[in-house]
């Protein structure tokens, strides 16, 4: 009997706790709805799969420079961003059991799922999170934590221009926390209060948004498909008439078909002049570009490329997840994901931890080996069981010291996807993983 959404995701959210990757925040004190923690695994992946975004959007390329803002800013920010007045889920309340949903997600239901009661008119609620600057009471000031991370760049815009060298077209980039009180988090990692995006506003004259827009969409596009091994999970949705705000000219996602269905992953976004102009109105600040060549003023527009981490992370582990039923009728738990995103690229296991001389050998290659990459480290337990916990988090290689080593230097090193090992020698060892790691 093939698994139901809820089934795939349960596995999931289960592999996690138990190999360290994510934890529910505060489990202890029985848990708290849409908040997560990454464990000592997940720490590791979550921070290669964002060194891999900045290395290729900012490192890389010399239009786009980074920035690191602040979660909190000036209340007026939100308000002429929208935000205030637009940012909020249309729910209905029962009357009876006084749960509360978002009508899209309960398909426009009539009745209450709970219990059968009768619906409230739907009303609208902000889901910004609410919090205050100040000691004294009676003297703070109202504020939010911020919504979308996106709002700095636009924030930053002018000093940017001012103290560096960048020119249009030119990108502002940012991975960032932002918070949003959603009524109904669900789905692990997907819809969280709190999370991380990832965000590139690329700045442009107007009459090249065309090309940009088309540019963007691509690249991003490209960039998944490079991680992901399933490319047919991956797909564009364009965003119908009915959809678009009023001053985009167009707007796409980034879907992956995820168990419950297709889902967003990022949006490359046709945003114009809005914020630039909604920043100088309500600032009272020229956010004008000053072409240094053509000495032509005027605001730029954008093309933004804004996607969820935490998201985009959870489709990368589901896309990764794999059972194989071996020849001895047992079940392997694999998690075939990018070796560049994993958390350790090799694990090294002395064959016998009461050993001294294999021990004293594997901790050398150890040693010399994490001065330069990601190594785990095993000797507890069995040589299956830590073939089994290396298989569940990912890692691509494992190395096993023996008695042959001792004899002539080499090792076997066992592949993760295929489970086929090779006798190399230690001396090789740093080259040979090298080249897998870029091929």
């Amino acid at each position: 009997m093939a698994d139901t959404p809820n089934d795939t995701v349960a596995k999931i959210v289960s592999l996690c706790k138990r190999r360290g990757i994510i934890f529910q925040n505060s489990e202890i004190y029985g848990g708290i709805q849409g908040f997560y923690d990454y464990g000592p695994i997940g720490s590791l992946m979550k921070r290669n799969w964002k060194d891999l975004w900045w290395n290729s959007n900012i490192t890389t390329r010399r239009d786009v420079v980074g920035i690191d803002g602040s979660i909190i800013s000036h209340p007026k920010v939100w308000e002429a961003s929208g935000h205030v007045k637009n940012f909020g889920d249309e729910l209905v309340e029962c009357k009876k059991c006084h749960h509360r949903f978002r009508p899209d997600l309960i398909d426009n239901a009539k009745n209450c799922p709970d219990c059968g009661g009768e619906f409230t008119a739907p009303k609208k609620f902000n889901i910004l999170f609410h919090t205050e600057i100040g000691v004294i009471e009676g003297e703070k000031i109202p504020t939010y934590l911020r919504g979308e991370a996106c709002q700095n760049i636009y924030l930053d815009f002018k000093n940017i221009v001012d103290s560096t060298r960048v020119k249009i077209p030119f990108g502002i980039a940012q991975i960032g926390k932002a918070f949003r009180n959603e009524i109904t988090p669900k789905n692990f990692l997907y819809r969280t209060r709190e999370f991380e995006q990832w965000d590139i506003q690329y700045f442009v004259r107007p009459e090249d948004m065309d090309k940009w827009y088309e540019y963007w969409k691509q690249n991003r596009m490209d960039w998944y498909q490079k991680y992901f091994n399933n490319q047919e999970s991956l797909r564009f949705r364009q965003h119908q008439p009915d959809e678009l705000v009023f001053y985009a000219k167009k707007a796409f996602d980034i879907e992956y078909h995820a168990p419950w269905g297709w889902a967003e992953m990022e949006g490359i976004h046709w945003r114009a002049d809005y914020d630039l102009t909604q920043h100088s109105k309500f600032s009272g600040q020229d956010l004008n570009y000053l072409d240094p060549e053509t000495h032509e003023k005027y605001l730029p527009h954008i093309v933004e490329t804004s996607g969820g981490v935490d998201r985009s992370f959870f489709f990368l582990l589901l896309d990764a997840y794999n059972e194989e039923k071996l020849e001895s009728g047992d079940i392997r738990t694999v998690l075939k994901i990018n070796p560049q995103v994993s958390a350790y690229k090799m694990a090294i296991f002395p064959l016998a931890a009461n050993k001294p001389e294999l021990v004293t050998k594997a901790e050398t290659l150890y040693q010399s080996l994490s001065q330069k990459f990601s190594i785990d480290w095993d000797d507890s337990s069995n040589i299956g069981k830590k073939y089994r916990r290396q298989d569940e988090i990912g890692t691509p290689f494992c190395t096993v010291v023996d008695y042959q080593t001792l004899e002539d230097n080499t090792v076997t090193i066992r592949d993760r996807d295929t489970m086929t090992q090779i006798r190399l020698k230690i001396d090789e060892i740093d080259n040979w993983l090298s080249t897998k790691l870029n091929s």
